[in-house]
């Protein structure tokens, strides 16, 4: 069993932790990425938010990103029958970036771990923890590389940007149910040469199937295109007896605007199931490890708020983490919980009134008040943690208030007054 030493073992090669240790090592601080799984590897998350590039940007990851050439992405388009909603973002209340990717994660995610490990990090792939030891802020951690040979890592601190792996949370249990009820998704990537024929490529595409089920839409530059079906588990009984292409296909055929574009096309991949991916804990840190991504809340993928809080949260524990290692205390409630569920709790009202309904009145709404829609589109654009947008800090009473004022009629200025 041989041992390493390093001043952060980050746990987990995604975009939190390749963000999070390209900060820590930009720092100076010796940094090391153990992944389990090997690269490149499948993942949902396609569709970023401009939010996301100042995380990039600082870590040093953007310029490498930049050059692989992927689907710029300037907005989102929700469509219910023949109903459209479009964001630009260059129409956003929040000063910042007006634009970002749509990407193939397996070839965004390989390429930020590539370039971390250019800058200096090390990062292992095939690489499991399997126990973690505390003794205050410093830990030692058991991992079982690609060999089966088993090592020890020491640490003085750890971030856990495991997603959906959950290693610290699993080990520890602190897993707790979110209150967001369950659902499934099947998707695939589809051939799609006759993309301008239909909509801009550079922006995603949410279409409402059912109250409760939307489809999202999500063009890439290869002349691929990713589509997916979100909806309750049982909406998907209807198809349960079919393979998983037949499955995907029967419920492209029953939406028009879906079955014109892709009926005929052919997938790249058997189409592929998730489900049951709300969960939460009841903590983002402890002594020595901060959690980061989906380690905290993963929500749903109607907005794409996933890689954005994953990046977002990254940035923010990173610094932390050199703070603390530089010597300064860190209040880890107040600099980094807090923060960091205002954007979770923005996201999930959003997330709530689009299941609800709410937010099916104010987009589809025959006119919306511009200040209300730059408001809006900004919490879209990835900006939630600027409070000085009453969408963002009175998220969930602003959406139903404009919500109710445009049902019944009344003047929206009334809104500007919660």
């Amino acid at each position: 069993m041989a041992t390493q030493n390093v001043d952060v073992l980050v746990i987990g090669a995604g975009p939190a932790g390749t963000i999070a240790a390209s900060i820590i090592n930009k720092a100076g601080f010796k940094t090391k990425i153990v992944e389990k799984e090997k690269f490149p590897r499948f993942v949902i998350g396609e569709s970023l938010l401009p939010r996301s590039m100042e995380a990039l940007e600082e870590a040093g990851l953007l310029e490498a990103v930049k050059a692989k050439g992927f689907q710029e992405k300037f907005g989102a388009k929700f469509v219910r029958g023949e109903e459209v909603c479009d964001f630009n973002f260059t129409e956003q209340f929040t000063q910042g970036w007006k634009w970002t990717w749509q990407v193939q994660r397996a070839d965004f995610d390989m390429t930020l771990a590539e370039e971390a490990k250019r800058q200096g990090v090390d990062v292992c792939f095939e690489t499991e923890v399997t126990a973690i030891k505390f003794e205050g802020t410093d830990s030692a951690t058991i991992v079982k590389n690609k060999d089966g040979s088993i090592d020890t890592i020491n640490a003085k601190f750890i971030v856990d940007a495991s997603g959906y792996g959950r290693v610290i949370p699993r080990l520890f249990n602190l897993d707790r149910p979110s209150n967001l009820p369950p659902r499934k998704t099947l998707f695939a990537h589809i051939k799609d040469p006759d993309r301008l024929k239909y909509s801009e490529p550079n922006r995603i595409m949410v279409v409402v199937h059912t109250p409760t089920t939307w489809i999202w839409v999500i063009p890439f530059s290869n002349g691929t295109t990713s589509v997916g079906f979100v909806g309750n588990p049982e909406f998907y009984d209807q198809v349960k007896d079919l393979s998983p292409e037949q499955a995907l296909r029967k419920l492209i055929d029953s939406e028009p605007h879906i079955k014109e574009r892709f009926g005929d096309k052919e997938f790249l991949f058997e189409p592929r199931t998730i489900q049951g991916w709300s969960v939460t804990t009841d903590k983002f840190y402890g002594d020595g490890f901060v959690l980061t991504g989906n380690v905290t809340e993963f929500l749903d993928p109607v907005f794409s708020s996933g890689v954005t809080l994953a990046a977002a949260s990254s940035q923010r524990a990173a610094n932390l983490v050199v703070k603390q290692l530089k010597g300064t205390k860190v209040d880890w409630e107040e600099e980094y919980m807090k923060p960091t569920m205002i954007g979770v709790e923005t996201f999930k009202s959003y997330v709530m009134g689009w299941y609800d309904g709410t937010l099916y009145e104010i987009f589809f709404a025959k006119e919306i008040n511009p200040d209300f829609k730059k408001q809006i589109c900004s919490v879209l654009a990835g900006y939630v943690w600027d409070t000085t947008n009453p969408f963002v800090k009175k998220h969930a009473r602003a959406l139903k208030t404009l919500a109710e004022v445009i049902r019944i009629g009344k003047s929206q200025d009334a809104v500007k007054n919660i």
